[in-house]
Order: structure tokens, then C-alpha cells, then sequence
């Protein structure tokens, strides 16, 4: 077997794919001599070197970068690990729809957030039975208790009734008083005995409610979370969406909601690798997240889309809130920190809108996005407040 090479980075890794770069040529042997075998290569062996090539060969047919975000989704692909996720690869093959990186992220997203949700229903249904289970324990106890409570009121009627006679003078045998108490006491055990294993019972179902519960809010925070910026993800902004825009509706209260988008994100990804991407990504999320708070939120939307939802603001001053981030991120120098080279201006553009101009929240959405495409169309780098003229379908009279 061959040393391991400390050396072999990225670039390496590409090689040993097939996938050299520039100025790189294979090794041949000389066409008289055979190459020396490393190792008796096994069928095992053999499965996973087909594996390795048709890995190599899903990313070179698609032109997808050599990525740990893109061997393990080949991977997962080609070997059958994620069926959901190669049965639409398969399908937009057919479409004759190009598999690219953007569309490989938003779709594993996706199956990601799928799979939270399912993962919450779980968790709702156990939780509904536990709790049906706490409910049934709680009703034992409540008839538990009536039953003993009942006895012992008859018990009590037969001593006073005993005890009215024996003022009368109707003398009343030692055995029968003493038969009287060893059924209090052995009625007394009884209850004893059933309280202890329904004070257990419920117990038990406490806890396993409180851990579900947990586990159901950690389930519901992992399935509304994008992974890469730590922002909301989409699924969580149109959730908030829904709900500011009832509640705001009905008091009155101003609601913007805004489109970003970094510019020339694609030229980033081309120079400096999609690694030092995923780092800008991170750094445009961190600075819309300085907006964040109880009456504005930040999402990660997809790809280099972030939406912001602006609440007690009206347009102008939300134009000025998000103007003054925009404003503040092209100031900033940013470095790829691997390579020492400067990644240039990193800005973003964004469209903006009110919500109640519109009839719909997706009606506004939509205007913001076109204000969006707006502001990129006339420079980048600039923040566009939507217009009556932007389709919004739906715009409020």
C-alpha cells in the first residue's frame, strides 16, 4: 500500500478523481512494462473502486466541483443512501434540467428540512400518547380515590350508626368492632399500595413528557435553522411572515419586508472556491443579523438570498435600516484567509416593499423581488423600494 502524502490537498483529491487541473497529465506506465500491483485487489475492493469511478464521473457529467459538499452528495446517490434525493436527480436528468451546485444545495436543504418535519411529527405522536397515557393514569387515581373515599364514608356511617346504638345501651361484641377495623386497615393498605404504584405511574409519564417536550423543541428549532449562517431558514421567515402580517394587519402597525442578494456571488465561487463562499455567506448573514431583534427578522431564503421582515417601521425608515447595512458591508475588506487574496467589494442588493401596499404577504414578496432585480439591474450595490408598477398580483387599492 502507498504512503499517505501530507501534501495532497484539494488538488490532489482532484487528481486522484480523474479531475486534474490545468497542466496536469496523467502517469502512465511504459507501454512494456506492466504496472507492479500494490495489493491482491479483492471484489470488495473492486465494488468500491466502481463506486469511486462513478463518482468521479457523476461529478465530471454534471461539472460539479470536487467539494466534501459534493462527494458525499454523489455518494449519497450513487449508492442508494439518500433514494429521495437520487430519485430527483433522476427525474430532472430526464427534464434534461442541469444538476448544479445551487440546485444540489437547495434540494439537500430541502430533504433536510423534510426529514425535521417528519422527525416533529414523530415526536407530536409521541407525545400524544404519553400524554394519553398521563391522562389515563390521572383518571385511575381520581377513581382510586373515589372508591376509597366512598368505602371509607360507609365504614363511618357503621361507626356512627355503631356508636348511636351503644349510647342507646345496645351493646355491641368485641368481634364485630374488631372485624370493622381490620377491614379499615386492610382497605387502608390497599389504597397505600395503589397510591405508591400511581404516584410511580405518573412519575414516569412526567418525565418522559418533559424529555419529549424537549425533544420536540429542539426537533422544531433544528428543522427552522439553516445550518451554513445560523440564520432562520425559509421555512421559519414565512411562518413569522404569516403571523406579523395577521397581527399587523389588524393593529395597524407598519410591516416591510426586503430581498437581498449578494452581487456577483457566482464570480466569488469561480476564484476563490465555494468554501471561501460559504465564509462570505456567513459573513453578509452575520451582518443583516445585527438588525435582528422582536420586531425584525432575518432569514437565510436560499443560495445568496436573504429576506428581512421589518416590523413598527415604515418604508422610509426601513429604507434607511437596511441602506446603512448595505452601506456598511462595502465598506468592509474582506480577505480569503487560505490564500491572503482580497475577495474585492463584497456588497448586496435589495429590493424593498411594504407588505400592506399588497393584498398577500406573497404578493409583496414577489414586488420586493422584482425591486430586487431592479436594483441589480441598475448597478448592484443599492437598495430599490418597490413601485405599483412591480408585479405583485393582487396590490391594494
Amino acid at each position: 500500500m502507498t504512503a499517505y502524502d501530507p501534501s495532497m490537498a484539494r488538488s490532489g483529491l482532484r487528481r486522484w478523481f480523474g479531475l486534474g487541473g490545468a497542466g496536469s497529465r496523467p502517469v502512465h506506465a511504459p507501454e512494456d512494462q506492466a504496472p507492479a500491483p500494490l495489493f491482491h485487489e479483492t471484489s470488495r475492493d473492486k465494488r468500491r473502486r466502481q463506486t469511486l469511478e462513478d463518482i468521479a464521473r457523476f461529478l465530471l457529467t454534471h461539472r460539479l466541483p470536487v467539494t466534501p459538499f459534493t462527494l458525499e452528495a454523489a455518494h449519497d446517490i450513487i449508492t442508494g443512501a439518500d433514494p429521495c434525493l437520487g430519485k430527483d436527480v433522476a427525474e430532472r436528468v430526464g427534464q434534461r434540467e442541469p444538476v448544479t451546485l445551487y440546485w444540489l444545495e437547495d434540494r439537500i436543504s430541502e430533504l433536510g428540512r423534510r426529514d425535521g418535519i417528519e422527525q416533529i411529527h414523530v415526536l407530536i405522536h409521541r407525545l400524544e400518547a404519553t400524554l394519553c397515557e398521563f391522562a389515563a393514569t390521572a383518571s385511575a387515581a381520581r377513581s382510586a380515590t373515589s372508591d376509597y373515599n366512598s368505602a371509607l364514608e360507609a365504614h363511618a356511617d357503621h361507626v356512627g350508626l355503631h356508636g348511636a346504638s351503644a349510647r342507646r345501651g345496645a351493646a355491641r361484641s368485641d368481634e364485630e368492632a374488631q372485624r370493622t377495623i381490620l377491614e379499615l386497615t386492610a382497605l387502608a393498605k390497599d389504597m397505600i399500595t395503589r397510591t405508591r404504584d400511581i404516584e410511580r405511574a405518573l412519575t414516569r409519564s412526567e418525565r418522559e413528557t418533559q424529555v419529549l417536550q424537549k425533544n420536540l423543541i429542539d426537533a422544531r428549532r433544528e428543522a427552522e435553522i439553516d445550518h451554513l449562517t445560523g440564520l432562520p431558514n425559509r421555512r421559519a421567515f414565512e411562518a413569522v411572515l404569516k403571523q406579523q402580517h395577521a397581527e399587523c394587519h389588524a393593529s395597524g402597525e407598519p410591516l416591510c419586508v426586503a430581498f437581498c442578494d449578494i452581487d456577483h456571488f457566482k464570480r466569488i465561487n469561480d476564484m476563490h472556491g465555494h468554501d471561501a463562499g460559504d465564509r462570505v455567506l456567513r459573513t453578509v448573514a452575520q451582518t443583516l443579523a445585527r438588525i435582528s431583534s422582536d420586531t425584525c427578522h432575518v432569514a437565510r431564503h436560499g443560495g445568496e438570498e436573504f429576506v428581512a421582515l421589518l416590523r413598527g417601521k415604515r418604508l422610509d425608515e426601513a429604507f434607511a435600516t437596511l441602506d446603512a447595512l448595505r452601506e456598511d458591508m462595502a465598506a468592509r475588506k474582506l480577505v480569503n484567509r487560505w490564500t491572503d487574496t482580497p475577495f474585492g467589494r463584497v456588497s448586496f442588493s435589495a429590493g424593498l416593499a411594504d407588505v400592506h401596499a399588497y393584498d398577500s404577504p406573497r404578493a409583496a414578496l414577489r414586488a420586493a423581488d422584482e425591486a430586487l432585480i431592479r436594483a441589480k439591474d441598475a448597478g448592484r450595490n443599492r437598495v430599490f423600494i418597490a413601485s405599483l408598477e412591480d408585479p405583485g398580483e393582487g396590490i391594494a387599492t
